[in-house]
């Protein structure tokens, strides 16, 4: 069975092909990084307006690559939710058509789901039951996996997201968007315990996630320190000479709250649980201060964390395709075009 897959949630159009016995066949991503980099983040309307320019060429262009027809393709899988409404209604649109016209069927896909088994794409695949960590730029969620489509929210985030503090922090340093890259390459400059900054709701139980704090803890000691940025350049009252190193000192302190309050949680969510596995996924889970973190914390309690390779961490076509192949007995060929801009991981149905 061939799955064609589309992701358009957000600002990357992802196309890519999946066969249940060969594993993944090839995948492609474009992102629209430069249309929105103007506007310091992204435009839900050019985003869905560059979804409908580039979809169609790139699956034209990935089936010829491999030398593939519509006649090969079983079914079509597409992102269906959560995301921008008019980037799901893109994609939704185009594979609706497409499977209509082929005679397959449509898959929807849920792009928290996509990234929770992105990991399994990989040689070395984690086994059920499982904890799962979700950092993308709008999520950030512990979820405890017994099975596909077995999933319960162990804890979330109550107001931004880890990627979208990430995002806001670094544009408050003047960082080019998308900012949380960015910040965390200037962090490797910073020089440790400059700066004090909180690991919001670790002194309380419980499992959910607050970031705005945080956000606003880091805004306060820009302020604090005189940074201004004007024209793009920075400049500093007191110490002009100083204004890079003192915006690297802050990104480090700001990266190791977010993991040290990462790190808490899932520390107490493996304890909670008595699973031994930890997956992360999602755009943040290419953060390698994460990353090493998680190792560390995992090894201490006698067990192992799994994560995709980092171009599965990002929006991809190939995380929609394996979930859409996993889902492919719930494919349907109505013609109703579905996107859940707002949809719970917790309401998908159990294989």
């Amino acid at each position: 069975m061939l799955v064609l897959a589309i992701e358009s949630s957000c600002d990357e159009t992802g196309i890519a092909l999946y066969d249940t016995e060969q594993g993944l066949i090839g995948h492609e991503v474009y992102s629209q990084i430069k249309i929105h980099a103007d506007y310091g983040g992204v435009v839900p309307e050019l985003a869905s307006r560059d979804h409908v320019r580039k979809t169609i060429p790139i699956i034209k262009a990935l089936m010829a690559k491999h030398n593939l027809n519509k006649a090969d393709i079983s079914a079509i899988a597409y992102t269906a939710g959560p995301g921008l409404v008019g980037a799901l209604m893109v994609g939704a649109c185009i594979a609706k058509s497409l499977a209509f016209a082929w005679g397959i069927p449509a898959i929807e896909v849920h792009h928290m789901e996509g990234h929770l088994l992105a990991p399994m794409l990989e040689d070395n695949k984690p086994d059920f039951p499982f904890v799962a960590l979700l950092v993308s730029g709008g999520h950030t969620q512990i979820v405890e996996v017994k099975g596909i489509g077995e999933y319960e929210i162990l804890g979330e985030s109550i107001d931004d997201a880890a990627g979208e503090a990430f995002d806001k922090t670094a544009k408050l340093l003047g960082l080019d968007y998308p900012g949380g890259p960015l910040l965390a390459k200037l962090a490797l400059k910073g020089e440790p315990n400059k700066f004090k900054f909180p690991r919001p709701m670790t002194d309380r139980p419980g499992l959910d996630f607050s970031f705005s704090g945080l956000k606003t803890a880091a805004a306060n000691a820009i302020r604090k320190e005189g940074i201004h940025l004007a024209g793009g350049q920075s400049t500093q009252e007191n110490a002009p000479e100083n204004v890079e190193q003192t915006k690297a000192d802050i990104a480090h302190a700001f990266q190791q709250a977010v993991v040290d309050t990462i790190a808490i949680k899932c520390r107490r969510a493996i304890e909670q649980t008595g699973h031994k596995t930890l997956v992360i996924a999602g755009g943040v889970s290419a953060n390698t201060e994460l990353r090493e973190k998680l190792e560390v914390l995992m090894k201490k309690h006698g067990g192992s964390v799994f994560y995709p390779r980092p171009e599965f961490c990002t929006d991809n076509g190939a995380m929609i395709a394996y979930a859409g192949a996993q889902r492919f007995h719930l494919g349907s060929k109505d013609l109703a075009v579905k996107a859940k801009p707002r949809w719970s991981i917790e309401d998908l149905p159990a294989l």
